[in-house]
C-alpha cells in the first residue's frame, strides 16, 4: 500500500511541471506587413520606432515577445499572399506599413487577429472602421492623410513656379485610381493649372514618365505618396535634377536627398505611435476600443541649394512656414 502511494505521489510531481508549462502563455508573436523594403543595413532591421514603441509598452523583442517580418519590396500584388502566411503562423496582432493595401491584403486574410495600421489615408471612407472614434471590428492605427495632403503639395508648387501653367502628377495605380485623379484634377483647376497624369509602377516607368515631361512642357511635378515612391527615392531625386523640374514629394527623406521641397508629416512618430498601440493590445485592449489617430503636425521642408540651381526664388510666404530649410 504504501508502495502505491509513493508511486502516486512521484508520478504528480513529475507531471506538474509539465502541466505548469502547458499553462503558461506562449511569448506573444506581431506580424510585421510591410509593402517597402527591408533595410540594407542588416543591424536596422532589429531597431525601428515600431520597437521603441512596443518597448515602451513593456514588451522587447527577443525577451518576452517576437516580430514576424514580411516585405513587399514595391511590390503590391505580393501582400495577400503574405498575409496569409503571417495568419498561418497565428500571430498575436498583424501591424502593417505603407498605406491601404497591406491593411487590406490583413484584413482579407482575417477578421479575428487585431491589425494596427499606419499611414493609412481614410480609413472610414475605405470601409476598414467604422467611426475613427469607434473604429469597431479588429482594425485600428494611425492615419497619415497622403492623399489630402497633396493638394496642399501643389498648392506650395504653384507659389514656388507660378508661371507653371501645367504641373504634372506621377502615380502609381497599384496604390490609387480614378477616384483620386478626379479629386487630384479638381485641385488643379482650382489652382489654374493643367494637371496631367503620368502612371508609373517601375523603375523603367519611372524613367519614361520623366520623359515625357519635355513634351507635356511641365513646369513642375507632384510626386504622390506612394510606398514604391518612397523605396526609389533617389531614382525620382535624381531623375528631377537631371530633367531639371521642380518636384514636390511626401516625405521629408526627398528633400534631404536632394528634393526641392517635401511636405507630410513624421512618419517615425506616427510608426511609434503604432508600436505603443500594439503593445497595449498585447495587454489585452480591444482594437475597436482604440481610437484612430491623425496626425496634428506637419512639416515642410526647403532645399534651398536645389531651388538656386533651379533658379527659383523662393516667397518669403514659404520660407516663413517652412519648418526645416536646407542650405
Amino acid at each position: 500500500m504504501r508502495r502505491r502511494n509513493l508511486i502516486t505521489v512521484l508520478a504528480g510531481a513529475v507531471a506538474y511541471p509539465l502541466l505548469a508549462g502547458a499553462q503558461q502563455k506562449a511569448m506573444p508573436v506581431v506580424g510585421f506587413l510591410s509593402v517597402f523594403s527591408p533595410p540594407t543595413n542588416p543591424s536596422e532591421v532589429s531597431r525601428g520606432p515600431v520597437r521603441e514603441g512596443l518597448k515602451q509598452t513593456g514588451f522587447v523583442e527577443g525577451q518576452n515577445m517576437s516580430i514576424e517580418r514580411r516585405w513587399g519590396e514595391g511590390h503590391y500584388d505580393r501582400l495577400p499572399a503574405m498575409a496569409v502566411d503571417l495568419v498561418s503562423r497565428k500571430v498575436d496582432l498583424i501591424v502593417t506599413f505603407g498605406g491601404t493595401p497591406p491593411v487590406l491584403a490583413a484584413k482579407s486574410a482575417t477578421s479575428t487577429i487585431p491589425i494596427v495600421f499606419t499611414g493609412l489615408g481614410n480609413p472610414v471612407g475605405t470601409g476598414l472602421v467604422a467611426s475613427l472614434a469607434r473604429p469597431g471590428g479588429n482594425i485600428t492605427g494611425f492615419s497619415n492623410f497622403a492623399g489630402e495632403l497633396t493638394p496642399k503639395r501643389l498648392e506650395f508648387l504653384c507659389e514656388l513656379v507660378p508661371q507653371a501653367t501645367v504641373i504634372a502628377l506621377l502615380m502609381n495605380p497599384d496604390n490609387a485610381g480614378e477616384r483620386y485623379i478626379r479629386f487630384m484634377q479638381e485641385a488643379a483647376r482650382a489652382k489654374g493649372v493643367q494637371l496631367p497624369v503620368l502612371k508609373a509602377r517601375t523603375e523603367e516607368e519611372i524613367d519614361t514618365a520623366f520623359a515625357s515631361l519635355g513634351q507635356l512642357q511641365a513646369g513642375g511635378l507632384v510626386v504622390t505618396a506612394d510606398a514604391f515612391y518612397n523605396s526609389r527615392y533617389e531614382q525620382l531625386v535624381a531623375l528631377a535634377s537631371r530633367y531639371a523640374v521642380p518636384a514636390t514629394y511626401e516625405w521629408r527623406g526627398f528633400a534631404a536627398a536632394g528634393g526641392l521641397m517635401s511636405y507630410g508629416i513624421d512618419n517615425e512618430a506616427i510608426a511609434r505611435q503604432a508600436g505603443i498601440y500594439a503593445g497595449r493590445i498585447l495587454k489585452g485592449e480591444r482594437p475597436a476600443d482604440l481610437p484612430v489617430q491623425q496626425p496634428t503636425k506637419f512639416e515642410l521642408v526647403i532645399n534651398f541649394k536645389t531651388a538656386k540651381a533651379l533658379a527659383i526664388t523662393v516667397p518669403p510666404s514659404i520660407l516663413a512656414r517652412a519648418d526645416e530649410v536646407i542650405e
